[in-house]
């Protein structure tokens, strides 16, 4: 009594036990996220994953990197999918796609796929995330995805006990930091206590350092200062806390069997195939100074005349129009008036600046003269672009927040603001929900028509 497990990608799995199939958030696609570079680096073999027919497909939560409507056009549409998901609109593009079992996921409520049961848990952000626990062959497995496990969740899994094997997110990104780099703490690069201690409580035969297996571009800077855990810290701080465990690393299409008293490599997936060393880890470093958005700027595609007229029109009027229906707390560094200014970058590095009066009443656009600068926002304008017709999202977009030195008075309010209070960030993604998944299926379904339209050959 065995269960085969292989790694695909991310937080991508394929589970087969007594010739059933299932998987966990599957991701086909290098790069996936828009900017998202598998590392190591993999190719995949579409057509065979045209073949695959699993028996269910399932989905921790909604976000890109997790639920990617092109790569679930990859299955055959009658592959029942589950997934945790408080918005109905999510299933319904997924129905949209042309998946007609389509199943909404609740916590600690059991999916029982052949030998497989499969309990979502709660985790710490319950309006996004899951866990899973999996049970086949006497088996038992916990997936965390990359979320944090809520502590009456910790209890409830130390009590469903004993655990042969837990898929572990290893690393602690540094999503915010990077917005406001010359402002960010170094990173210690060691695991959060608290992973350690849950790690020690759970006590698993095995630990698998899951999720979180990407790069950014060749080019990006990113990829010093956005990962700060390596596999060998990993390594070494998990040993300690557990010593009889085994830390197992799977990288793309590594497959292994694990039953009640062994863990044996088995062949790889055939369908994705590393075509870079094997032996890769994560490099961080702190004291790395982030390029100026001018020069980041230049890595992106120009845009058509058009293109760019509907980012200056989203400066000049959108934006504003958006801002007024966005409520704002009291408490708000935006409350007060104040001096904001945000600089658009060409791909020739070109900076157009727009100066906005913000106060507890709205927003206005001006000259700017007239007020010490209070805040300041940097972004290419391909990627604004891309933020507002393609959806993508906050960690590739390359913003800046901040990157300048305020009066003594601004930077002593300015210290306890989150960055992620900016004006362009709570613009662009406040209240709004499935906005790359939208695109994707705005284009999949046109390039089904053109597929329809394509003349047939005599």
């Amino acid at each position: 009594m065995s269960i085969k497990i292989s790694r695909i990608l991310h937080a991508g799995y394929l589970f087969e036990s007594d010739g059933t199939q299932i998987v966990f958030d599957p991701i086909f696609e290098n790069p996936f996220s828009h900017n998202c570079y598998a590392f190591p680096c993999v190719e995949f073999d579409a057509e065979q994953i045209r073949s695959l027919r699993p028996q269910a497909v399932f989905i921790s939560h909604y976000h890109d990197d997790h639920c990617s409507l092109d790569s679930l056009d990859f299955l055959d549409r009658n592959t029942p999918i589950y997934i945790y998901c408080l918005f109905e609109e999510l299933l319904a593009m997924i129905r949209e796609l042309g998946f007609a079992n389509v199943n909404a996921l609740a916590i600690d409520v059991p999916v029982q796929v052949g030998p497989f049961e499969v309990i979502p848990r709660q985790a710490l952000d319950a309006e996004v995330d899951s866990l899973f626990q999996i049970k086949a062959s006497g088996l038992n497995v916990l997936n965390v995805v990359d979320s944090w496990i809520d502590p009456t969740t910790l209890s409830e899994l130390v009590q469903n006990g004993p655990w042969d094997m837990v898929l572990w997110p290893f690393q602690t990104m540094r999503e915010v930091e990077v917005l406001a780099p010359s402002r960010a703490l170094h990173a210690t690069g060691k695991l959060p206590y608290e992973w350690s201690e849950q790690l020690k409580s759970l006590n698993p035969r095995y630990v698998v350092p899951s999720s979180c297996q990407f790069n950014f571009e060749i080019w990006s800077w990113y990829n010093r200062a956005f990962f700060p855990v390596t596999y060998r810290t990993f390594q070494l701080e998990v040993k300690a806390v557990l010593p009889n465990t085994e830390i197992v690393r799977l990288d793309p299409s590594v497959t292994v069997i694990l039953d009640a008293n062994s863990l044996v490599c088995a062949e790889p997936l055939p369908w994705v195939r590393i075509v870079s060393g094997p032996v890769v880890d994560y490099l961080y470093d702190g004291d790395l100074k982030a390029p100026p958005t001018a020069e980041i700027a230049t890595r992106f595609p120009a845009l058509t005349t058009d293109e760019a007229e509907q980012v200056l029109n989203y400066c000049r009027s959108g934006l504003l129009q958006r801002y007024r229906e966005i409520a704002l707390s009291i408490e708000t560094y935006f409350h007060k008036p104040r001096h904001w200014c945000l600089s658009i970058y060409s791909h020739t590095g070109e900076v157009t600046r727009f100066h906005y009066h913000l106060n507890a009443t709205g927003i206005e656009l001006t000259e700017g003269a007239n007020e010490p600068l209070a805040w300041l926002t940097e972004v290419p304008s391909f990627k604004l672009y891309s933020a507002l017709m393609n959806g993508e999202t906050l960690s590739s977009i390359y913003i800046r927040i901040n990157d300048v030195v305020f009066t003594p008075e601004i930077e002593a309010e300015i210290q306890e603001v989150d960055v992620v209070e900016d004006p362009l960030i709570r613009c662009l993604y406040n209240g709004v929900f499935g906005g790359y998944q939208t695109a994707q299926l705005k284009r999949l379904k046109q390039r089904s028509k053109l597929v329809e339209k394509r003349p047939m050959r005599s």
